[in-house]
């Protein structure tokens, strides 16, 4: 039986997360996209181009020009029983509209799955990360959300699925789109980015992140991610949170400044390929998953290791 995924996208291009999805959504059958928007037709060709992908399924339609999950679930539900998976990113689209998918077709959702052992067997994390579990759903319709970090993206060329146009099922009336307030800056996107640094409740306040930080971001082409205690701290926005409630990366180095090492930071990085720690507490949980660890002032350390980088080509 067919896979349906829930496209996340900007209506324009397809989010990297999806890929993912794709790529794991393979390993169960023949993959559909859902692409829902308002002038997607970007989108929807993009997600056709992936060799993994069989069909597309685009609802354009003014209801779903922003993703308010109240909007998109019912169409996801409606065509889900087709399916006997639904699949998407763990995205914040994908956490806000796949369990209301699920209470529409009343099964259990399946949350950040890490591997696919089975059509019905899965594993996923349980304790921040600390433990994994396998779990078998009987269910009819298997509604899952997929860790991206888990699974190598998808190839985004190659294909030529044909594009469908599907029905949408209108405005709920529930939610409205009012404005987004995002952070725009000309590093990579932090869920995407090969290089992640990352500051903590050491940095002490906002300005320091200008001040150390954002310097050695911008030698490193990398983008800038904080912990929990930062973020709610107020010394950098919401989209900078690396950790289980926020965002997962793999990066292929993570750089830890001035953070702690709580269970729900490590959860968030601690996949990434190379771990480095730089703490003035030796005793630091972060030095457990550390592959490098530097023990020392950190507003002296890091000027001295953006210093020592050459300049980025």
């Amino acid at each position: 039986m067919s896979v349906l995924v829930l496209a996340d996208h900007d209506n324009a291009s397809l989010k990297p997360a999806t890929l993912n999805a794709i790529a794991a959504a393979a390993k169960l059958g023949p993959v559909h996209v859902l692409v829902a928007g308002h002038g997607c037709d970007g989108a929807a060709a993009a997600a056709a181009q992936a060799p993994d992908v069989a069909k597309v399924l685009k609802a354009d339609a003014a209801p779903y020009a922003h993703p308010l999950a109240e909007n998109v679930a019912p169409l996801v539900a409606g065509l889900a029983r087709g399916y006997g998976h639904v699949l998407a990113a763990a995205t914040t689209v994908g956490k806000n509209i796949m369990p209301r998918v699920a209470a529409l077709l009343d099964v259990q959702q399946i949350s950040d799955v890490l591997q696919i052992d089975a059509a019905d067997t899965f594993v996923r994390p349980i304790y921040a990360g600390n433990a994994l579990a396998t779990v078998r759903s009987g269910d009819a319709i298997k509604v899952i959300t997929i860790r991206g970090t888990a699974f190598p993206a998808a190839a985004a060329t190659g294909g030529s699925a044909p594009i469908e146009t599907v029905g949408d099922a209108g405005d709920a009336g529930l939610s409205s789109f009012l404005r987004s307030e995002l952070s725009k800056s000309e590093r990579p996107e932090l869920t995407a980015a090969r290089i992640v640094v990352s500051g903590g409740r050491g940095m002490a306040n906002g300005e320091n992140f200008k001040t150390y930080l954002e310097p050695l971001a911008d030698k490193l082409g990398a983008a800038v991610g904080a912990s929990r205690a930062a973020v709610d701290a107020g010394f950098v926005p919401n989209d900078y949170q690396v950790g289980q409630t926020g965002k997962v990366v793999a990066p292929d180095l993570y750089l830890a400044v001035g953070i702690s090492g709580a269970i729900q930071h490590l959860a968030g990085m601690k996949d990434s390929k190379v771990i480095v720690a730089i703490n003035k507490d030796e005793e630091a949980p972060i030095f457990q998953v550390a592959d490098f660890g530097l023990v020392g002032d950190l507003f002296k350390l890091v000027p001295e290791l953006t210093a020592a980088l050459p300049p980025r080509k």
